[in-house]
């Protein structure tokens, strides 16, 4: 398995609709960040795939090291 890669380090402010399905990039190689474009093939990662609870402007990690997958958690300020 690879190590994810650092896409960048700070969140995308990503506005995103109630009930629809987001797939976050999980390895950093999206040419498409914060989503997954399936660049991840053969590095043992996969995207994170949620859904929308509600419209709104959420902050998705930019840094692939958070904890709370997908969503930013600060781990980028100790990079």
């Amino acid at each position: 398995m690879s190590s994810p890669r650092i896409a960048q380090k700070s969140p995308y402010p990503v506005e995103v609709t109630e009930g629809k399905n987001y797939a976050w990039c999980a390895c950093g190689r999206s040419q498409k960040q914060p989503f997954c474009d399936g660049s991840h093939k053969d590095t043992g990662l996969t995207p994170t795939v949620w859904k929308a609870p509600k419209t709104e402007t959420v902050w998705l990690c930019g840094c692939k090291k958070t904890k709370g997958k997908p969503f930013c958690d600060g781990t980028h300020e100790a990079l």
